[in-house]
């Protein structure tokens, strides 16, 4: 079990290999080459930033706090609103309306490719340097540097960091999924404790939900997966509840959530991975520890 106050974390510069403005500040992090690897974040997105219509070999999670994001064929994502971008899907272009705010979690999806943390993708960037150049969202190598010429910037980081040519997923959805969460009901599902279920997502059962616990209320959290604290306040784990409070359960664990006025959270359960393949490569250059930094 891990609680974290989103207060006490250092808000960063990210990534830079797309460029434009972006901050985050990054909450919780998985175990580095291993297939459920995993990082969630608070990030803060400029409206000069551009994503050029990519796909990754990672699930991701965004449910938009503030401000709109555009990704033209597949629709704007606001306030309120979550999506669901899976492995292997194009998405995008990408564009922001306005500067966004958002909780974000990105995570080894059922294909079992796992995830690079930030540090191990600033290393790569870094690395990479010597060979190309990271402009308009996409690597472009030096002329007489062998390989594709322009590569997705993550794609890239990945390939240098494994050693091999990145095989992504096969798509098990055409299209990202945007869900709009006002316009679900909430259904009781405990005492004080109601919850919109906004989807559960693959073989493997990833999901997402909202949850509402009323003054008083008590929540028994089991299941590997993220609670966030949206507002309220209350105590979880021995620990107070504050605005972004985030507590990671490992699987067989749990935690108690005790709540002193109305708290809502954003719940991110990650999909059961259990049989499949450490996801290390052979040319690794971060190590653990300094993956999660």
């Amino acid at each position: 079990m891990k609680v974290v106050q989103a207060g006490e974390v250092e808000r960063r510069r990210g990534l830079e290999h797309r460029g434009g403005t972006f901050f985050s500040r990054t909450l919780v992090c998985g175990e580095p080459g291993t297939p459920g690897n995993f990082k969630l974040s608070l990030s803060e997105n400029g409206t000069d930033h551009y994503g050029p219509r990519h796909r990754h070999n990672f699930d991701q999670y965004r449910y938009m706090v503030s401000g709109v994001a555009d990704f033209e064929r597949d629709g704007k994502l606001g306030p309120g609103m979550l999506g669901y971008f899976p492995e292997g899907v194009f998405y995008g272009p990408q564009t922001n309306l306005e500067q966004t705010f958002v909780i974000v979690l990105q995570f080894g999806g059922a294909s079992g490719s796992g995830y690079l943390l930030p540090a191990q993708v600033k290393r790569g960037m870094e690395e990479l340097k010597a060979f190309g150049r990271f402009e308009e969202g996409l690597f472009v190598r030096n002329p007489g540097v062998p390989g594709r010429k322009r590569t997705d910037p993550y794609q890239a980081i990945w390939e240098h960091f494994h050693g091999r040519e990145m095989t992504y997923p096969k798509a098990r959805y055409e299209a990202p999924t945007l869900v709009n969460a006002g316009n679900f009901e909430w259904v009781e599902t405990g005492e004080g404790v109601d919850e919109k279920l906004l989807g559960v997502f693959t073989e493997r059962r990833t999901e997402a939900s909202l949850l509402q616990l009323a003054p008083g209320a008590r929540l028994e959290a089991r299941g590997r997966g993220l609670w966030i604290a949206l507002d309220g306040a209350g105590r979880v784990g021995g620990d107070p509840i504050r605005q972004y409070t985030s507590l990671f359960l490992d699987k067989g664990e749990s935690a108690t959530i005790e709540t002193t006025v109305t708290t809502q959270f954003l719940h991110y359960g990650l999909p059961d991975l259990a049989g499949l393949a450490d996801t290390r490569g052979r040319s690794a250059t971060v190590g653990d520890r300094e993956a999660r930094e």
